[in-house]
């Protein structure tokens, strides 16, 4: 249970990642990922990378600036331009449904302008998840000065888009809907210099 924890990412730039394990059974035709990270990094890096054999960027929420974010779908992504951070805690939540293939970004419980992203494609379930690192291929394939430096935590990804109120509780930290994964029930591996720690502060 990594409750009140985060992991900090030691190095910069680094080799090291998280592995995350979910239980993915189907394909994705709806999705939340939503995570808290605290970095002082003005090069670009990523925060969450699903990666499958098919497509390395399947699932990519990635810091070209510290002014924008990029969430990619499929290898296809959109842009969220955001005010220069104040060196604080940044909480992110990206959805996506493939129906109408909406992107929401909400940054500290605060919904952007949606955008158009990927109607109609399916994210595929056979996937590599890594924090901390982008895959250019299945599980691998890194540039280490895309490579995250930091604290991050409360990670998670649904199979559906959340709605408005539950976004704000994932902001807040309030009780949320099961997930395929969860930061108090987080299924994770280490690989490189990575620590687990209490968190600084609420």
């Amino acid at each position: 249970d990594l409750y009140r924890k985060v992991f900090v990412f030691r190095k910069n730039p680094s080799d090291a990642y998280v592995v995350l394990r979910a239980r993915l059974e189907q394909p994705l035709h709806n999705f939340t990922v939503c995570l808290r990270s605290y970095t002082d990094l003005s090069r670009p890096h990523s925060l969450f990378s699903y990666a499958t054999k098919a497509q390395d960027n399947e699932i990519l929420l990635f810091k070209p600036k510290s002014e924008e974010y990029r969430f990619y779908v499929g290898g296809k992504f959109v842009t969220f331009r955001i005010p220069e951070g104040r060196g604080d805690w940044e909480h992110v939540c990206t959805s996506w449904e493939s129906a109408t293939g909406i992107a929401e970004f909400w940054l500290n419980g605060k919904p952007w302008p949606r955008k158009g992203l990927q109607r109609g494609y399916t994210v595929g379930a056979t996937a590599a998840i890594l924090l901390g690192q982008e895959q250019d291929s299945f599980g691998g394939g890194f540039d280490f000065y895309n490579s995250f430096s930091g604290e991050l935590t409360d990670v998670y990804l649904w199979d559906a888009a959340l709605s408005p109120d539950k976004m704000r509780a994932a902001f807040l930290s309030l009780r949320l809907p099961p997930a395929l994964l969860a930061w108090n029930s987080l299924s994770y591996e280490v690989k490189g210099d990575v620590v687990v720690k209490p968190r600084l502060r609420e």
